[in-house]
């Protein structure tokens, strides 16, 4: 039976403060094979890890990220607003995140969250630190700017990187069949089993998001992707574990 991977969309989410060492720590505790994370540049061009271009959901700050310093940002608390449990949670930044998983094997989608604001130069700023840290065999760059991901295969073409989309364009095979990329992240509602064909066809690894009621992990399972994104993982686990013992 096809190996699915279970990823922990921005940490276990379901469970913990998003983009959080705590939701990533947790994703490693209880088996996921990978996680995924949402990358902004702060003011002073550090590698920022959180979901939003601004604070406000998320944290004790407001107003945007990258009108705020690495500094500032590290005052923020991330976790409070999740549970009184998580106070004194960190924003994390991506140099972080590497140095706590040289201590554990999970694989890492990035996304580039260059869809709403143009981040100058943090393509090659993650680059260069995937470099520094030797996690090349590690990660997946995605992004819903598919601009971004043209940039990194002309920076780093042995990195692999993956097309994000929220819904799908009628030209979306014209588009899988130009860009020629490793990975295809559509929604879950736009995974269609002609879609998956579709792209299984043409090479792509198989990651739609967000799967978390039992209906929607079976149906993705169904379908032999390549990885669940879940914002509960260990949930997801059993799920799928139990699913693959019946079939």
């Amino acid at each position: 039976m096809q190996n699915i991977l279970i990823f922990a969309h921005r940490g276990s989410k379901g469970t913990h403060p998003e983009n959080t060492m705590a939701a990533f720590q947790e994703s490693a505790k209880i088996g996921a094979e990978g996680i995924e994370f949402d990358v902004h540049l702060s003011s002073d061009g550090e590698l920022v890890i959180i979901h939003d271009e601004t604070l406000d959901r998320t944290t004790t700050l407001t107003g945007y990220v990258k009108d705020h310093s690495s500094q500032k940002l590290k005052t923020a608390d991330a976790g409070s607003k999740f549970s009184k449990e998580f106070l004194g949670e960190r924003i994390p930044f991506l140099n972080e995140v590497f140095d706590w998983a040289k201590g554990n094997t999970l694989l890492m989608n990035i996304e580039i969250k260059t869809d709403k604001l143009a981040y100058e130069g943090i393509e090659q700023k993650i680059i260069d630190l995937i470099r520094q840290y030797q996690m090349e065999n590690r990660v997946i760059l995605s992004s819903f700017n598919h601009q971004s991901i043209e940039k990194v295969k002309i920076l780093a073409p042995d990195l692999e990187r993956a097309l994000l989309f929220e819904g799908l364009p009628e030209n979306f095979e014209e588009i899988l069949r130009d860009k020629k990329e490793a990975g295809f992240h559509p929604d879950k509602n736009s995974l269609t089993p002609e879609v998956n064909e579709k792209a299984k066809e043409l090479g792509y690894k198989i990651r739609p998001w967000v799967a978390n009621d039992e209906a929607d992990i079976v149906k993705l399972a169904k379908l032999g992707v390549d990885v669940i994104m879940t914002d509960f993982p260990e949930k997801a686990i059993k799920i799928l574990k139990a699913w693959q013992a019946t079939n």
